[in-house]
């Protein structure tokens, strides 16, 4: 299994480098096509801390998104896209929270600098290319390999973990590539590699490759997904994931995702299994749209923190609900519920967007993490209360003001 998961990925990633190095060649020929576009947020923060956090806290961040994209022809266009941040007092001490960098694998914290009245960041986000044929399309460098079609947990996205308490984390890239063939309409195969999780793994170990089928009808789609991961140091043998992903329209919009892990030191066990299935409805000529999402999270499972996914969960079933009323073309509201039912811990969300005019947004939102030790004070500490096991630090509510401003 490590040969053929590292051939795969060595093919794909020597593809990626020399179409890489023709991409930037052909580009500067034709500077003039390149455009830009970008998302600037600021936003002020402020809550009350749980535990050893300051009993009353606030901040600023400012964050922007730059995307570049230059075109060649018809057939092939280069992306980039950076993330600026600087910071101040809340944020700045949760900087592990921007995601410009993953603690773990060994990786320390070091890509911010930090002065007087704030600290700053800047990350690569996305650095790629791609070629596109008459059937094929080719993409390769640091690129985002989305699987599934989950709307909230995400379990067949490995590659990209998501968590519905951090609505605005943008997914990590990955180094890889990515060879899309249509066979014919609404039908489509992907082939794709990935380097190990350590980039600091010169041998390949963790390194993988995989396959991923998807087929759409009118009201129904369908996708399969392999992926084998050959060993890390100390293990004789990787990882084989295996998942299906189901949409339907059908009354309400339905929704079916899973991903089974298999550890073959581990032995055959549920724990590799996350799984899960929800539906979203509009009513009131679409003026309300309500939505709920479950999730089965297996102990090594690609939604479990234990897997080392660092937006991972504890437990194990998971309830996901929202209802959003459309108050005109302008001005949205959203209430959800993230409920945990194995430690009966919730955390309310409500929020709040305006487009005060085209390209500029307004929004509110605010979290109030609860458990049976907040309402009891028996102790009992829930994964999504204030103060979760295991936690020093935590948080009673939590208040984020945004501006967003597209460009």
């Amino acid at each position: 299994m490590r040969k053929s998961a590292g051939k795969l990925c060595i093919f794909f990633l020597a593809a990626s480098t020399g179409f890489m190095g023709l991409g930037f060649t052909l580009f500067a020929q034709d500077a003039g096509r390149i455009s830009v576009s970008g998302v600037l947020d600021s936003s002020v923060t402020m809550g009350a801390g749980a535990g050893d956090a300051s009993r009353f806290y606030y901040g600023l961040e400012e964050y922007a998104n730059l995307r570049l994209q230059a075109r060649l022809r018809d057939r092939a266009i280069f992306y980039g896209a950076l993330n600026f941040i600087a910071a101040s007092g809340y944020p700045a001490q949760n900087a592990s929270s921007w995601g410009l960098y993953q603690e773990q694998e060994g990786l320390s914290p070091s890509s911010y600098v930090s002065g007087e009245h704030y600290i700053a960041g800047m990350e690569l986000e996305r650095l790629y290319f791609r070629v596109n044929g008459e059937s094929l399309d080719l993409d390769g460098g640091l690129i985002r390999i989305p699987f599934g079609y989950g709307q909230v947990w995400g379990s067949s996205d490995f590659l990209n973990p998501r968590n519905p308490l951090i609505p605005d984390s943008r997914p990590r890239g990955v180094l890889g590539a990515g060879l899309a063939w249509y066979p014919q309409d609404e039908t489509k195969l992907f082939f794709f590699g990935a380097v190990p999780k350590n980039p600091f793994a010169a041998d390949g170990s963790g390194g993988l490759g995989g396959l991923s089928a998807e087929r759409h009808w009118e009201k129904f789609s369908v996708q399969t997904l392999y992926a084998a991961e050959s060993p890390r140091p100390g293990s004789a043998h990787g990882l084989h994931r295996a998942g299906l992903s189901v949409k339907a329209d059908m009354i309400l919009g339905w929704v079916f995702d899973m991903l089974y892990t298999a550890n073959p030191e581990a032995g055959s066990s549920a724990d590799g299994l996350s799984a899960g299935a929800g539906f979203d409805y509009s009513f009131y000529d679409g003026k309300f749209i309500a939505m709920a999402e479950y999730l089965y999270n297996g102990a090594a499972s690609s939604t479990s923190i234990n897997s080392g996914n660092v937006l991972g969960f504890s437990n194990e079933n998971y309830l996901f609900t929202s209802l959003s009323y459309i108050l005109n073309d302008y001005t949205t509201l959203t209430v959800s519920l993230v409920s945990l039912f194995d430690d009966l811990s919730f955390t309310p969300m409500l929020s709040a967007e305006h487009d005060l005019f085209q390209g500029l947004t307004l929004s509110l939102s605010a979290q109030m993490p609860m458990d049976s030790d907040l309402f009891r004070g028996d102790g009992n500490r829930g994964e999504l209360g204030p103060l979760p096991p295991g936690s020093s630090a935590g948080s009673y509510f939590n208040l984020d003001a945004k501006v967003k401003l597209r460009f």
